[in-house]
């Protein structure tokens, strides 16, 4: 029986996939037509066309399925696009999980959003902190959250569903890219001009991968199980690149605060000129490393056995691939 990957030309997804199939497993992934098919290249992978915000193409796709992995969501750190974010991930993974039930799925393992676990600026962040819903929080953080409901309503119903939980994810099989695949492009073409101070919660390819495979193998039930690599500054990340790609840094480091404004402008006038773009630095995303949230990992190492690798590797990892790809020249 194949196991289902929604999201399986995303980085998590393209990742996940081939770690199943290296396992000898049988791989359906569900894609929206207009998705790209790069990330399946020579793979033997089911693909079907389907949208999770269809639930007749939802149900199609999850039957006959074992398992299955729903790493498919809408990501964004922009103030905008409320409704496309609510549709696609919330109604999205109501849909799967109804299907998933409707079919007899053995279990669903949903990817989650360390944005969407509360923050206590005393102490790292855990599974048991909630998120305070009197914070600005981002259209994303929102439906991230909602998506967890869903997948607590689900277990009421029976369905066997756990969660894991990603932090921002560095490594290869890139294809669209991401946006930290697209900063490292950046850097590596000389074109990013500037950076900030500040500081997130970074995860390996490889390791989130993991992460979900220990989940779907001992994960408790209606449980969540947050996965980083280490938590590294902006100028952790700037001294990997200037290492592995041979630049230096960019010479202009702006203060946080003059950042903030220059992000503000940039998403404002980005909304009127081009409103399906969506700028590096949106004036969430600077929020966000401001912060400098921490994760506790410690239920994953004890109940699971998570043991995270290198995010310098994971950084080595992304730039050879995409050079082995073409998207960047050798220098």
């Amino acid at each position: 029986m194949p196991v289902l990957v929604t999201g399986g030309s995303g980085h998590l997804g393209a990742n996940l996939v081939r770690l199943l199939l290296d396992e000898g497993r049988a791989v359906r992934a569900l894609e929206r037509r207009e998705s790209g098919r790069e990330a399946f290249a020579a793979l033997d992978v089911e693909v079907v066309s389907g949208d999770l915000r269809d639930y007749a193409s939802t149900l199609a796709a999850v039957r006959g399925c074992e398992r299955v992995y729903h790493c498919a969501a809408r990501v964004s750190s922009a103030d905008s696009r409320h409704r496309e974010i609510y549709e696609c991930n919330v109604l999205g993974t109501r849909h799967l999980l109804r299907a998933a039930l409707e079919t007899g799925v053995q279990r669903v393992v949903v990817t989650g959003s360390f944005s969407a676990v509360g923050h206590d600026p005393a102490r790292p962040s855990d599974e048991t902190m909630p998120v305070d819903p009197f914070e600005r929080l981002l259209p994303y953080q929102r439906s991230k959250v909602a998506v967890e409901h869903e997948c607590l309503k689900a277990v009421v119903e029976g369905l066997d569903v756990v969660v894991a939980t990603s932090c921002a994810i560095i490594g290869p099989n890139d294809f669209k890219p991401s946006r930290m695949g697209r900063v490292l492009l950046d850097f590596a073409r000389g074109r990013l001009r500037a950076y900030i101070p500040g500081g997130f919660e970074f995860v390996a390819a490889r390791d989130i991968v993991e992460g979900h495979r220990l989940v779907m193998d001992k994960g408790r039930t209606g449980h969540k199980y947050i996965f980083s690599t280490a938590f590294h500054t902006v100028d952790d990340l700037m001294g990997m690149y200037e290492r592995i790609t041979g630049r230096p840094r960019p010479r202009l480091r702006l203060p946080p605060a003059a950042m903030a404004v220059v992000a503000w402008a940039v998403d404002v006038v980005a909304r009127r000129v081009a409103p399906d773009a969506e700028p590096r630095f949106t004036p969430g995303a600077v929020r966000l490393l401001r912060m400098q949230r921490r994760a506790d990992l410690t239920k994953a190492r004890t109940e699971l056995g998570y043991r995270p690798t290198s995010v310098e590797a994971a950084v080595g990892e992304a730039y050879e691939d995409f050079l082995r790809r073409g998207v960047l020249a050798r220098r």
